[in-house]
């Protein structure tokens, strides 16, 4: 079975559990074959939890999920030393963080302490406990979930860690023929599908290192420059308006993972080369967590998305 063959065996496994959420799935897979960790936020009930562990299932990776609370530690998070009467020493207990794929479920209810913990291994793809630093086993991949912020009982992610995130993902509810899909499916207490395990960590490998082979033209890397500087300096892309809504544009990880993210799409897409649709289609998942709008944006009821695409609208491709 080929590379290709084997993604749309996942998806056809994922989409025999998760209705409707192709968008959400295509994601995954952007984040998976690139190494870049998601964040998903919508209200409960749009499947996010039930899609990561489908996807868990699939993939024959170590898999934790841990349940953000308010009361977590740090330590509950990456382990600690422990004494051992016995051997009259310490020794390690590592912690869930030690696993390929993290579920963080409802990131934002961890307090700031645990999100600094967290921030390291997503970072730096270690962890530290006491004097010794631990390297994570590769592919290591943070798929998190949070509610909306105006949620009560929620603690607003640090900028520096939702920079970390590759895309972030918002998730909108299901049409009317995908909710009585879904109502049908969960009605039914005799369904009980187990997905089968279709990719390993060397499949995984394998695909990554042919998606580094995709080529992307100058004019289109620049383009991808051109995008993420608007963010920064709108009046100069003749975004007068939107410059008076941006307190803070895009970082420079987001023109190298719109890169990865616009060859991974062209990969699903069956090509070798990377289109300005490939581009287009990433950007507001790839922006949307990196730009920072002030008070007035916030009066005027602005979201980062509008933004997005007014300036997907103003910046040309200049070929």
């Amino acid at each position: 079975m080929s590379s290709r063959e084997k993604i749309q065996a996942v998806i056809d496994e994922m989409g025999k559990v998760v209705i409707g959420q192709e968008r959400l799935i295509n994601r995954l897979l952007v984040g998976l074959f690139t190494g870049g960790h998601v964040l998903l936020e919508g209200v409960p009930g749009l499947a996010k939890t039930l899609t990561i562990n489908t996807l868990a299932k699939i993939l024959d990776l170590h898999f934790h999920r841990i349940q953000f609370t308010p009361d977590l530690l740090p330590a509950d998070l990456v382990g600690t030393m422990i004494y051992n009467p016995k051997k009259s020493e310490f020794e390690v207990k590592k912690g869930p963080i030690f696993a390929q794929i993290i579920l963080a479920d409802e990131i934002n209810r961890a307090p700031a302490k645990v999100q600094s913990a967290l921030l390291e291994a997503m970072a730096e793809k270690q962890v530290t406990i006491g004097d010794t630093t631990y390297p994570l086993d590769k592919p290591f991949l943070v798929l998190a979930t949070q509610n909306p912020v105006e949620q009560e009982g929620t603690f607003p992610l640090p900028e520096a860690q939702v920079d970390r995130f590759m895309l972030k993902v918002f998730l909108n509810y299901l049409d009317k023929d995908q909710e009585l899909a879904v109502m049908r499916q969960k009605s039914n207490m005799d369904f009980n599908y187990e997905p089968k395990t279709v990719l390993n960590a060397e499949d995984i490998a394998k695909i990554s290192k042919e998606i580094n082979e995709i080529t992307i033209s100058e004019t289109l890397e620049k383009y991808i420059i051109e995008l993420v500087f608007a963010t920064r300096n709108p009046a100069e892309y003749g975004l007068t308006q939107e410059a008076g809504y941006i307190q803070f544009g895009a970082s420079p990880r987001a023109s190298i993972q719109l890169n990865l993210a616009a060859k991974v799409m062209a990969y699903l897409e069956g090509r070798d080369y990377v289109l300005p649709e490939d581009i287009k289609e990433m950007a507001p998942d790839i922006l949307n967590h990196r730009i920072i709008l002030n008070y007035v944006a916030e009066a005027d009821n602005i979201t980062t998305l509008q933004i997005i695409q007014s300036i997907l609208s103003s910046v040309a491709i200049n070929r």
